[in-house]
């Protein structure tokens, strides 16, 4: 068997370790002990297995082929985490999303100074630091940035290989650190499980979590004889009156429909919009305005014509056309007013509201082929690709440094990534990636890169850990673990009143760990932990990408 692998080629020598190394670690990063595991930290684990007998035995791989499949796997992963993460990524900047994001920006800039006051008090070097950065808050994509910003300012190949070591020795206890910060923060403020629970459900039926709705009889005598496109602040400044029950019949309000007093608007938007519309009309009513029973039917429509991609609703005439209204628009997981300016982004969710023949009319005006939702884009998906390493490869001069910077291959896919998903379309070229094929490229693209970053690191890692600094740079990682998380943590609570369980997803959103808010999530079934995860995940995710590329260009 041995001669076998000798007698192999490179690339198929390379192929069967990476394949053994990523069945291997998948495989161990679903053993969960209470819930906690390694998850996809299981490759590097195997990697660094396969690296270590393979050194055992005399086996070597080709290096330009390592370095490939590595690049490519890293660019992979960025590309899609930016294609999953753009949609949402300003959204979750805005309104309620802001607290929770500017506490998870505040762990991400606290690791980096701690970081930081490492290597300068302790004179740690900068390559291992980076690689404890991203081992201490278990965020991979981290270190396959810290990696290629080494590789980009000239690092030899000894030092690109230290950030990986970093990486594996301070990733168990990351893992670790996030529970007992959450446990820590509870058990000292003595917090009700309960009790947060019951706070969040109030504080969510109150906010805008998801567009409310309210039903307003005309009361304001100033309103009769008007239309509606007269009445101020409705249709176009947050506001959708969807239907409209007028002489006892319920119709699609249009923008030519005369108000009269008793006339009962059914309206979509956010919460303080809302109450401020109900005091112009008149009073709330607790009526339903369904359409069962009535001419009237809704339906979700699917946007799958790239032909009125970018159009403005208003441009498309709808309810003049065909009587319809639309109320919602449910895009990257977040609820909008459909507004006459919003303008439409391939796989939108319309609610739409109207007459059964006009509904079936604008089916083929938006689409609504669920099919094409499972089909990837590949001829896109390559163009953003090759110009997100073009545009990582371009040079920015920053003042005060002596030589001008690159994003790289990870810090350069990303961010167009980003803007491309969030704009959406250009020409016939459309960049939307189906969750399913986007957890699939996600997933293989790091756990080729993790396979080649662990069999690259097998033969020193149990040497560094054992005879080396391992078990101090364990110390240090511990550090950039825990005073981000415990400081942060305590301050949200008490200074700022977060809710615990929202509090929670944040710790585990800042650290981008699936197995922490899978912890965070066991506490309670109240949705506080995942809303809060998912608020906080897009802005960590690229300041967990792009910090250790900072940290590098500015150190070494």
């Amino acid at each position: 068997m041995p001669s076998l692998f000798f007698s192999m080629s490179d690339v198929a020598l390379a192929t069967v370790a990476l394949a053994i190394a990523g069945a291997l670690g998948l495989l161990i990063g679903n053993i969960h002990y209470r819930g906690v595991g390694l998850g996809i930290g299981g490759v590097l684990f195997a990697g660094i297995a396969v690296g270590h007998l393979s050194g055992m035995a005399g086996i070597t791989y080709s290096h330009e082929t390592m370095e490939f499949v590595r690049e490519f796997g890293l660019i992979l992963f960025v590309f899609t985490i930016g294609i999953q993460v753009g949609p949402g990524f300003f959204a979750t900047l805005q309104s309620s999303g802001l607290s929770l994001n500017l506490a998870a920006a505040s762990i991400v800039l606290l690791g980096v100074a701690v970081t930081v006051a490492l290597h300068f008090l302790l004179q740690i070097p900068v390559p291992v630091l980076v690689g404890l950065m991203s081992g201490a808050v278990t965020n991979t994509p981290g270190l396959g940035a810290a990696t290629q910003a080494l590789k980009d300012v000239g690092a030899d190949p000894a030092t690109v290989e230290l950030p990986s070591l970093g990486y594996a020795v301070a990733y168990p206890f990351g893992i670790l650190g996030i529970l007992a910060a959450m446990l820590l923060v509870r058990g000292v403020l003595r917090i009700s499980l309960p009790e947060e629970a019951k706070a969040f459900d109030i504080a969510r039926r109150a906010g805008v979590a998801s567009l409310p709705v309210m039903n307003v009889v005309v009361k304001n005598s100033n309103l009769a004889g008007l239309k509606l496109s007269e009445v101020p602040d409705l249709f176009d400044s947050g506001v959708v009156a969807s239907r409209m029950m007028k002489n006892g019949e319920l119709i699609v309000p249009a923008r030519d429909t005369v108000v009269d007093l008793g006339d009962v608007l059914h309206l979509v938007g956010p919460a303080e919009k809302l109450r401020a519309m109900q005091i112009i009309l008149g009073e709330e009513v607790k009526m339903a305005l369904t359409t069962k029973g009535t001419a009237l039917t809704w339906t979700r429509i699917v946007v799958t014509d790239t032909k009125i991609l970018g159009r403005k609703l208003r441009a498309l005439g709808l309810s003049e056309a065909h009587g319809i209204n639309i109320s919602r628009i449910y895009r990257a997981g977040v609820e909008l007013p459909a507004l006459a300016d919003s303008t439409l982004q391939f796989g939108d969710i319309l609610t739409v509201v109207g007459p059964p023949e006009g509904i079936e009319a604008v089916r083929g005006v938006f689409g609504d082929q669920k099919r094409r939702l499972d089909e990837v884009q590949f001829t896109a998906v390559f163009i953003g690709i090759a110009l997100g390493v073009l545009f990582g490869s371009i040079p920015f001069m920053v003042p005060g440094l002596p030589a001008p910077i690159k994003l790289g291959l990870a810090g350069g896919p990303l961010i167009v990534a980003i803007v491309l998903s969030r704009l959406g379309h250009f020409g016939p070229f459309v960049w939307f990636m189906p969750p399913v094929a986007n957890h699939a490229l996600r997933e293989l693209g790091i756990v080729l890169f993790l396979a080649v970053v662990g069999i690259k690191a097998g033969d020193k890692f149990l040497t560094t850990l054992l005879h080396g600094d391992g078990l101090m740079w364990m110390a240090y990682g511990t550090l950039i673990t825990l005073i981000p998380l415990l400081v942060v943590g305590f301050v949200a609570r008490i200074v700022f009143k977060f809710n615990y369980l929202s509090l929670c997803g944040v710790l585990a959103g800042s650290m981008t760990d699936p197995p922490a808010l899978a912890f965070a999530s066991g506490m309670s079934s109240s949705p506080a932990a995942p809303i809060g995860y998912a608020a906080v995940y897009p802005l960590v995710m690229c300041m967990r990408i792009l910090a250790p590329q900072i940290i590098v260009l500015l150190l070494m």
